[in-house]
């Protein structure tokens, strides 16, 4: 059976990341692990879900959920906000619910498995959550003309794959990193300015 543990780096009480990673990219994955870092050393606290195994989609479903909604009874009167890779863009519905903002690395757009993730994306713009959806066109799970009508800021990788690599063009691949570092960390300022 597949477990997990949620790791808690302490910073700023009032300023909490949950860092919800993909299947089979872990938080140490540089989409992950390079915004983390910059949050962290702006002060942000950092709860990170680790995993032991790999989850499938309903464990992760019930396991991010869990988490998210612990971050926000821990901490009521914090700013939170997610950043979730891939399958740990389950919980999208739960922070749309919750009102939490969140960046949305590589979302679960187009599969069967998870309609409620397109369902959320499609309706971001009218919900008033900040949101943050990445994607590359060349990864089969990312409807480019979806996240475009979310209403969400939108960070799309061209020739990206589903780790927003560009194949065969480290340059590329290194320049997608650092714009959705930046915008991570444009997001998280204006989500702890508008809690100011």
């Amino acid at each position: 059976m597949t477990s997990h543990r949620v790791v808690v780096d302490d910073g700023e009480p009032g300023l909490v990341l949950t860092v919800l990673p993909g299947v089979g990219y872990t938080a140490e994955g540089p989409v992950l692990a390079r915004p983390s870092a910059a949050l962290r050393s702006g002060g942000w606290t950092v709860r990170t879900v680790v995993w032991d195994g790999r989850p499938d989609f309903d464990v992760a479903r019930r396991v991010y959920a869990d988490v998210v909604r612990d971050g926000v009874a821990s901490a009521p009167a914090a700013v939170h906000l997610v950043l979730a890779k891939s399958l740990g863009t389950l919980a999208l519905p739960v922070a749309v619910e919750l009102g939490l903002a969140g960046a949305w690395l590589t979302p679960l757009l187009t599969t069967d498995r998870a309609p409620e993730v397109r369902a959320a994306a499609v309706g971001l713009g009218a919900s008033g959550v900040p949101a943050l959806l990445v994607g590359g066109t060349a990864d089969g799970l990312w409807d480019g003309g979806l996240a475009a009508a979310s209403g969400a800021r939108v960070l799309e990788v061209e020739g990206g794959d589903h780790s927003l690599e560009v194949d065969g063009d480290p340059a590329r691949t290194a320049a997608a990193l650092d714009a959705v570092t930046a915008a991570v960390v444009d997001l998280a300022a204006a989500v702890a300015a508008a809690r100011a």
